[in-house]
């Protein structure tokens, strides 16, 4: 017997029980599609598309993609029987392995992660198989334009990369060139250049481009008040957060956010 986080308890005998009942559903399913002559894309298919990805090669994407949507099903499995919960889980399925393959080629987690959640969530209040197919091709495209992106900007040293890392991971915090270079064990002039001269701008422009570009994302798709938004990227002061915001966007985020309410009242 064991107990579980809810302190009811299992038995072991149970537990294989279903382990068997399960590889009963396997052998009963592997049946069922020799006899209906169903097939699986081929796994070397698979990787190749994905290495497509990995590669940045958009054009390349673009055109499999086409291919794979005239007969989007074929060689996949039925993960439900409802046709749209099928396609989403299916998106899923697919940013989920298409994030990870990015990750592990250099593009930053914070980056990819949330490039799955905004498709994920797309697709969550997708009305129709279609629309889910189509966003499914669009996160590839979007995933092989990131890797495009990135390898322009292979010179990135692993001092860099980690830092920019640590800006996405630590949004919160108010961030300075001195507390990125401490936490790289580099001096703080010589951390200086050598991100000035990887990314082209200063590391107090790059902070503060990625965290008003969060706020901009968060007033579009969030009802945070700009106050909680200020608050929760760091800055000292909702003042503080809305001259920078004017400064870099050339508007206020209360001007901003008003502008996209009255784009919303059209629809």
């Amino acid at each position: 017997m064991y107990k579980t986080r809810n302190n009811k308890e299992h038995s072991y005998d149970n537990t294989m029980a279903k382990k068997l009942d399960a590889k009963k559903e396997l052998i009963y399913r592997l049946y069922i599609q020799r006899e209906e002559e169903f097939v699986r894309t081929d796994i070397r298919q698979e990787y190749s598309r994905y290495e497509d990805i990995r590669n940045g090669d958009v054009e390349k994407v673009k055109a499999n993609f086409e291919e794979i949507k005239k007969d989007f099903f074929k060689g996949k499995g039925v993960l439900s029987k409802d046709p749209l919960r099928n396609c989403i889980y299916h998106l899923v399925v697919s940013v989920g392995v298409i994030s990870r393959i990015c990750i592990n080629s250099g593009l930053p987690h914070d980056e990819a992660y949330t490039i799955s959640d905004i498709y994920i969530q797309a697709a969550d209040e997708s009305k129709s198989v279609e629309q889910v197919i189509d966003l499914i091709g669009a996160a590839q495209l979007d995933f092989a334009e990131h890797m495009r992106e990135l390898k322009k900007n292979d010179r990135y040293s692993a001092y860099v990369r980690h830092a920019i890392d640590y800006i996405y991971d630590h949004l919160h915090e108010p961030l300075t060139m001195e507390s990125l270079a401490q936490n790289e064990s580099l001096n703080p002039s010589y951390f200086s250049k050598l991100f000035a001269a990887e990314t082209g701008t200063t590391v107090k422009a790059y902070i503060l481009s990625v965290k008003i570009n969060t706020a901009k994302n968060m007033l579009e798709k969030t009802d945070y008040s700009i106050a909680d938004i200020s608050y929760s990227l760091g800055f000292s002061s909702q003042s503080a957060f809305t001259a920078a915001y004017k400064k870099l966007t050339g508007e206020t985020p209360a001007k901003y956010r008003k502008s996209l309410m009255y784009i919303d009242s059209f629809y």
